[in-house]
């Protein structure tokens, strides 16, 4: 990568003058261009694949989650929004997650979940109407984090595509 040295600047560089005026060209370009409103209620907004709202788990066609508790997660979390208790079955898997929570207060929606999980077991949805009345509220168990694959495809066909 080639760093350009205050010495290779010209004396009118120097000034800073050329980019402030690129700055306020760019600027001036977004207040003249055509506004749109969105009427919220009515006129949903679709995000793309790409778009991460609320994590979820990632419930299988059998009822059984994918998540096999292995902590990488809440390891990861940068938030410590995360946190995860295993437990041993006699199932196909060895362990589940006997506690998954999610403190949605302190997710700043950064994916770095998603992208760690060597199952695809939690992935970013397509949600992002989050409301609570209070903290409580806001630590989402098992119970409301689980979803069923068919209303995840396209995430996970995104990531499938995109890893």
């Amino acid at each position: 990568m080639d760093y350009i040295k205050n010495s290779d600047l010209t004396l009118f560089e120097k000034t800073y003058i050329p980019q402030i005026v690129k700055g306020l060209a760019l600027t001036l370009k977004q207040v003249f261009r055509p506004k749109f409103t969105r009427q919220y209620p009515e006129e949903k907004w679709v995000p793309p694949p790409s778009f991460r709202g609320r994590p979820v788990l990632v419930l299988e066609d059998n009822g059984v989650e994918r998540c096999v508790a292995c902590g990488l997660c809440s390891r990861v979390c940068p938030a410590l929004a995360i946190e995860v208790q295993a437990n041993e079955t006699e199932l196909l898997k060895e362990r589940f997650p006997e506690k998954f929570e999610i403190n949605m207060v302190r997710c700043i929606f950064c994916g770095f979940c998603e992208e760690v999980c060597p199952e695809e077991a939690i992935v970013m949805s397509d949600e992002f109407e989050l409301v609570f009345k209070s903290q409580e509220e806001a630590v989402f168990g098992k119970d409301k984090l689980l979803v069923h694959r068919n209303k995840l495809e396209k995430r996970l066909q995104f990531l499938k595509d995109n890893r």
